[in-house]
């Protein structure tokens, strides 16, 4: 016998997951630093995208036809929202500060947040959230370039997409093996795309290292743990844990790199530490979600 309400050791495990893969988002972004200017952004996203499509395979090992032709066509836009998601950020925060991007681009899982919230005091916390990215960011700081907004709300919506999808295959597809599928798709698309720009760099032994390492930080990591936390937690809650990742950035800027946040930012971390508590305490899936459907594993 189940009921619909709240399940808060399974919204806890959901919520740890989601900070878990921001965390690593974030170290792997500040380890990267110095591969961006050596290869590029688009390089730096081919890339992580790459290795972490050669990663999976060589784990998960899929088998494509042991799905049906509904979760391997979700699979394979999901790869390609990925993509989009990926290297629309990377064009995004070469044109534009790295806060109004991230404050432009959060929209987009923010608006699902709201969008799937089927209690009014859910909607508290994206709202919440929305307040801490301003604090945090503060947008209305220098000149925006048209080009990079653009560029940043086209990742917001990719996000957007990638969070509903990421909990549609996760439903139908045991563990982390819809990633098996998904993320080597990611990496075709961006050798499509970024291969006849010329910038895919050329892979000496010290890149291949650096490029595995970055994988498993950004993406193989941080994405297995978001799929997983999918399907403990609703989108709306997820979207708005996703709102933690400015304060996290602040702190692993305080820890590594000796960047000492202002009191606007320190009063940004108090609002989204609050919505996220909020989210956790509100947003874990009912058992009839998360279990209404058979798992569709790739692998025996």
């Amino acid at each position: 016998m189940s009921t619909r309400g709240t399940h808060p050791g399974t919204a806890g495990s959901g919520a740890a997951m989601a900070v878990g893969a921001m965390t690593c988002v974030q170290l792997g972004l500040a380890v990267s630093v110095g591969l961006f200017e050596q290869i590029g952004a688009q390089g730096a996203a081919w890339l992580r995208l790459f290795f972490a499509g050669v990663l999976l395979l060589v784990i998960v090992r899929p088998r494509p036809a042991s799905l049906s032709r509904r979760v391997l066509g979700a699979a394979v836009v999901l790869g390609v929202v990925t993509a989009g998601l990926t290297m629309l950020f990377m064009e995004a925060v070469q044109r534009l500060p790295l806060g109004t991007a991230s404050a432009l681009e959060f929209l987009g899982p923010l608006s699902v947040a709201v969008a799937r919230s089927r209690h009014v005091r859910l909607l508290v916390w994206p709202a919440l959230a929305a307040v801490g990215l301003v604090l945090l960011t503060q947008p209305w700081q220098g000149g925006a370039d048209l080009v990079g907004v653009a560029f940043a709300l086209g990742a917001g919506a990719c996000w957007a997409a990638y969070i509903l999808l990421t909990q549609a295959v996760g439903d139908q597809v045991a563990g982390i093996q819809g990633l098996g599928l998904s993320i080597p798709v990611a990496a075709l698309v961006a050798t499509v795309v970024v291969g006849p720009q010329g910038e895919i760099p050329t892979l000496t032994p010290e890149l291949v290292l650096v490029g595995l390492g970055l994988a498993l930080l950004l993406p193989v990591v941080p994405y297995s743990l978001e799929m997983l936390a999918l399907r403990r937690i609703t989108t709306a809650a997820f979207g708005t844990l996703m709102s933690l990742e400015p304060a996290i950035a602040l702190v692993i800027g305080l820890l590594l790199l000796h960047q000492v946040p202002p009191v606007w930012s320190v009063l940004g971390i108090a609002f989204v530490v609050t919505a996220g508590i909020g989210a956790e305490r509100t947003g874990a899936r009912a058992p009839a979600a998360a279990q209404s459907r058979e798992p569709c594993p790739l692998v025996t």
